[in-house]
C-alpha cells in the first residue's frame, strides 16, 4: 500500500484523515538534533556514526580539514565532533577559526593526543570538551547528550514572533503592522499568537477553537469567522498586503504574501 494512502484513506479509524493533521503531527515532533563529525580515519567515523545514530542523532560525515571548516561554517549544525589530526587543516585551526568567526555550535574535540598540555591547548582554542583516543562510544555519546544540553538550556526562548511586516511581542503582549501598533482584545491576541506560532500551516477550525477556546467539539457558530474578520481589519488594512487567508474546506492560515 502507498505510504499516504495508509494515513489518508477511509475509514475514520486512522489517527489522521486529512493533510493538515498529518502536517500538524509532523510539526509537533521535534527535530533531530544534527552533528557534524569531522574525522579522517575512517573506522572511528563509522564507530562515532554509528553510535550516535542510534541516540537518534542526524550526522554527517567529512574526512578533511578543509571541508569540514565549510561544513561547519555553512551548515546549520547543533554539534561538532573534531579530529585534532586531520590532512589539508588541523583540528586546532578549525576550532579558532570557527571561534574567531563568531560560530558558537559546541565542539567536541577527539585525538588521540593525550597529553595535558594538548587537551589544555584544545580547550583554549574553543573547544567546549576533549576526549582522547582510544575511547568508549557510549562516553562519547554520553559527553555529546551534556553538550547538546547544555547548548539547547543556554538558547534565549522566542519572545517575539515575525510573518513579513507584522510583529508580535510576546513579552509586551503587543502587535505591530508596518511599524504601526495593532489594538487587540485578549481573544484576538491568543487567536493571532496561535496563527503566527504556526505561520505558513493550514489551521483547522477544530483546532482554532481547541486552542483559542478550549472546545473539544465545534459549537456551529460563526465565532471563529468574527474573530478573523476584525483581525483582518487590523492586520491586513487597504494599502497592504493581506498575510491572513482562508483555505476553503480546510481552515486559515497566516504566511508571507505571495
Amino acid at each position: 500500500m502507498p505510504f499516504h494512502e495508509l494515513f489518508f484513506r477511509k475509514p475514520t479509524g486512522f489517527l489522521w484523515q486529512n493533510a493538515a493533521q498529518w502536517h500538524q503531527f509532523l510539526n509537533s515532533v521535534p527535530p533531530m538534533n544534527r552533528i557534524l563529525t569531522i574525522e579522517d580515519d575512517a573506522v572511528t567515523a563509522r564507530e562515532i556514526v554509528a553510535e550516535l545514530t542510534r541516540n537518534g542523532l542526524n550526522v554527517d560525515w567529512v574526512d578533511n580539514g578543509r571541508e569540514g571548516l565549510e561544513r561547519a561554517v555553512s551548515g546549520d549544525y547543533d554539534l561538532i565532533t573534531l579530529d585534532r589530526m586531520l590532512p589539508e587543516l588541523d583540528g586546532l585551526v578549525i576550532v579558532t577559526t570557527l571561534r574567531t568567526m563568531g560560530v558558537a555550535t559546541p565542539i567536541l574535540m577527539i585525538s588521540a593526543l593525550s597529553d595535558v598540555d594538548e587537551r589544555v591547548r584544545g580547550l583554549r582554542a574553543g573547544g567546549d570538551d576533549y576526549l582522547t583516543k582510544p575511547f568508549a562510544t557510549d562516553e562519547m555519546a554520553a559527553r555529546v547528550e551534556v553538550l547538546l544540553r547544555r547548548s539547547n538550556g543556554a538558547r534565549e526562548p522566542e519572545t517575539v514572533l515575525r510573518v513579513a511586516d507584522l510583529e508580535l511581542d510576546l513579552i509586551s503582549r503587543e502587535a505591530s503592522r508596518n511599524g504601526q501598533l495593532l489594538s487587540l482584545l485578549p481573544t484576538e491576541y491568543k487567536l493571532l499568537e496561535f496563527l503566527m506560532r504556526n505561520s505558513g500551516q493550514i489551521l483547522s477550525r477544530m483546532m482554532i477553537f481547541e486552542e483559542v477556546w478550549g472546545y473539544h467539539f465545534d459549537p456551529g457558530t460563526n465565532l471563529i469567522d468574527v474573530h478573523i474578520g476584525r483581525l483582518r481589519k487590523k492586520i491586513d488594512p487597504p494599502g497592504l498586503d493581506p498575510l491572513i487567508r482562508t483555505v476553503r474546506g480546510s481552515g486559515y492560515v497566516i504566511a508571507e504574501p505571495c
